[in-house]
């Protein structure tokens, strides 16, 4: 996996053009042995091996390179040229006094004038793969080797910070914390990681700050989507009550109007009953307050004097009920009293008298 890093030295030698640009001579890196603090607080160190450094491929990846001010936070390419870079470096990249030297030329009005006021520290950006090997050099112990070493840009920064900017190591985020000397020790800085201390970069601190700053971000950020979602969650939540309600009216309405439907029915069937029964139980029976039931019963008390609904169940009377009313519809009969029968109609029960006399009538 490859990786992006920040090498650090400074401007010693440079000069102006007749253009009023500004030209410089410069070491741009170095073999060594270099400590990397990593997000957990542990230390790896990572030797630049002369073979890596010295070899083809890193130097002419430090030919024609963008000179920047400071470093972006993205490797230079021809999408972003026009953003980032400044001037660009020559191709006279050489090795001089176990050393990398390049020079380049600024040619933005700006960065010119702050180099003129001390700004003169150099920083490249470079990518490398970092690779698990243990081993020594110059009497100092590593445990990773950089490997495949190419220049992207290089970096203009400002003077007196102590070790290089942070570097864009993808998911092993390190930062290397050389001093500017050979050997020499920087001024560190102070940070706690799960209660305990370290000393480590400035540049170090001020990115795990701004880490922890990112990481609140995004928990505020979250708090606003799991607020938001809880809010949306509410509103639903009031819709679908609504919906019930709203269910639960129109199945009353259903009701009220199902029962208007049924009562409607109900008194149809009374007024037939009445209409059905009061020839059979004369103009004097009072229809008011009378149930179904007590109704069925006077007319079956018609045909039957002696009969008794007690303990009688409602299928019994209706089907007494109704056989009753078929019988009458079959065979006929009008009632003058609640226990009156006369069977036939008035003309035939005088018919039945006269032969009635008419046969007393013919005794001897």
């Amino acid at each position: 996996m490859k990786l992006q890093r920040y090498d650090r030295s400074l401007i010693n030698d440079y000069a102006e053009t007749p253009e009023g640009y500004l030209t410089v001579r410069v070491p741009i890196t170095r073999p060594g042995v270099f400590p990397y603090a990593r997000q957990d607080g542990t230390v790896q160190m990572e030797a630049k091996l002369p073979d890596e450094i010295f070899s083809d491929r890193t130097m002419y990846s430090a030919r024609s390179k963008p000179v920047t001010d400071e470093h972006p936070n993205v490797p230079v390419t021809l999408d972003n040229y026009q953003t980032y870079a400044k001037g660009m470096s020559h191709t006279d990249a050489h090795v001089e006094d176990l050393k990398l030297y390049v020079s380049m030329t600024i040619t933005d009005k700006d960065l010119i004038q702050k180099v003129y006021d001390g700004k003169r520290d150099i920083s490249i950006g470079f990518m490398s793969d970092v690779v698990a090997e243990a081993g020594t050099y110059n009497g100092q112990a590593y445990e990773y080797v950089q490997r495949n070493i190419e220049i992207n840009h290089i970096a203009i920064v400002d003077q007196g910070r102590a070790g290089p900017e942070v570097a864009i190591r993808s998911d092993s985020d390190a930062w290397q914390i050389d001093s500017t000397d050979e050997g020499g020790k920087s001024e560190m800085a102070k940070i706690k990681i799960k209660g305990t201390e370290y000393e480590v970069d400035p540049a170090v601190k001020a990115h795990i700050e701004s880490l922890t700053t990112s990481t609140e971000d995004e928990e505020q950020d979250k708090k606003k989507k799991t607020d938001a979602l809880d809010a949306l969650q509410g509103r639903f939540d009031a819709l679908e009550v609504k919906l019930q309600n709203t269910e639960r009216e129109l199945a009353n309405e259903k009701a009220k109007q199902v029962s208007a439907d049924e009562l409607d029915k109900k008194v149809e069937q009374r007024v037939t009953l009445i209409s059905t029964t009061k020839p059979l139980l004369g103009d004097s029976f009072d229809f008011t307050g009378k149930t179904e039931r007590e109704i069925k019963e006077a007319v079956i008390a018609t045909a039957k004097q002696d009969f008794k609904g007690d303990g009688k169940s409602d299928d019994y009377i209706n089907a007494f009920f109704d056989a009753t009313i078929e019988q009458v519809a079959t065979q006929g009969f009008s009632s003058t009293g609640a226990n009156s029968i006369i069977t036939g109609d008035a003309s035939q029960s005088t018919d039945v008298n006269t032969m009635r006399m008419q046969r007393l009538n013919m005794r001897p």
